[in-house]
């Protein structure tokens, strides 16, 4: 593995050297946009799409950014964030049985999955059943992967605890791909453990770099490559002991993470350039946040209607708004016609 490890931390440490020259706004953006990225995807792996807008506002609340007039998240939300931070935001900290419940506990506040009870905050018990991983219809199912029964748990997770939280000579990078291995292998908890892998990976990332700012996102990456990330977990845990072909994956897979941080890094740039150049333009806090909006990605079509509506402000005020910025030469109409006149950053 040495060679493939070399190429990727030689890639991590100019990718963090790059990120690390932008200037403190926009190094507070950059890892912004990618804790939000990494949220948003690691629920989405497991099927659960989360509201970016409340994604990105509890984040911003919590690193202690502006939130502008993001709206206010549901305690689902801040359960997955306060998990993420927790992971790599105090990456130096111990990880230990009371910690992983805590995580488990903010992703189910509820204390339910969906409709189902589960236990949470506890390692799985007997009465959940043998977990397994299934696939196909009723009668026919795949079982793809058995994860070890109840009684074993407390000796599989006090050995993972003491191997993770050991002096152990092995590259953090190395023992972010076993502890994800690792952790979903045992699949301690009834659910959330794919989740909570992928953030202990993160924990072990940010080890590697000994830095909490996060500048790419793993989830993103596994989520585009979703098929082979559970194709090749399930190919290495029906198999032998030989976790090579896992590792040489993950390597890959980090690799390419590193390349989807581009996309971030422009949109940064974009959104600076964009306030440097109207720096000097008599800009209101309404203006300001729904500008901020469009440079995030805006989703459908800006109308007077959305302006009044995200701002609770009146119709009227919304038009002034907007025709203030048009003559600005910030916003121009869409060309489409309909209903109802759109507008775009210029």
């Amino acid at each position: 593995m040495a060679a493939k490890l070399a190429a990727v931390r030689l890639r991590q440490g100019q990718l963090i050297g790059r990120m690390q020259g932008l200037g403190f706004r926009q190094q507070e953006e950059a890892v912004l946009s990618t804790l939000t990225e990494e949220v948003l995807k690691s629920s989405e792996i497991e099927g659960e799409k989360l509201n970016e807008d409340a994604v990105r506002s509890s984040l911003a609340r919590r690193l202690g950014m502006d939130a502008g007039a993001l709206p206010s998240a549901d305690r689902n939300v801040e359960g997955v964030v306060e998990m993420m931070l927790d992971a790599t935001q105090k990456f130096k900290e111990a990880l230990t049985a009371e910690r992983l419940f805590g995580w488990h506990a903010s992703l189910f506040p509820t204390g339910r999955s969906n409709m189902k009870k589960i236990a949470v905050g506890a390692w799985r018990d007997a009465a959940a059943g043998p977990m397994q991983i299934i696939s196909g219809d009723y009668g026919r199912e795949q079982v793809h992967y058995e994860a070890p029964t109840a009684d074993r748990l407390d000796a599989e997770m006090k050995a993972f605890l003491a191997w993770y939280n050991g002096e152990e000579q092995i590259d953090p990078v190395i023992k972010a791909a076993l502890a994800h291995l690792w952790f979903v292998t045992i699949h301690p908890f009834e659910d959330g453990n794919g989740r909570i892998a992928r953030a202990i990976a993160d924990m072990s990332l940010a080890r590697s770099e000994n830095s909490p700012q996060r500048f790419y996102s793993m989830s993103a990456q596994i989520r585009i490559e979703r098929k082979a990330y559970y194709d090749i977990l399930e190919s290495t845990q029906k198999d032998g002991l030989d976790v090579t072909p896992w590792l040489e994956w993950f390597l890959g897979c980090l690799d390419r993470a590193f390349g989807g941080t581009e996309t971030i890094l422009a949109a940064v740039l974009r959104k600076a350039d964009f306030w440097k150049k109207h720096a000097s333009a008599k800009i209101n806090d309404r203006q300001r946040d729904i500008l901020n909006r469009l440079l995030d990605g805006f989703e459908g079509k800006l109308t007077s209607s959305k302006w009044a509506m995200i701002e609770k402000c009146s119709q009227d005020s919304a038009l002034r708004d907007i025709t203030e910025l048009v003559e600005l030469g910030i916003l121009q109409r869409e060309e489409a016609g309909g209903r109802s006149t759109s507008y775009i950053l210029a």
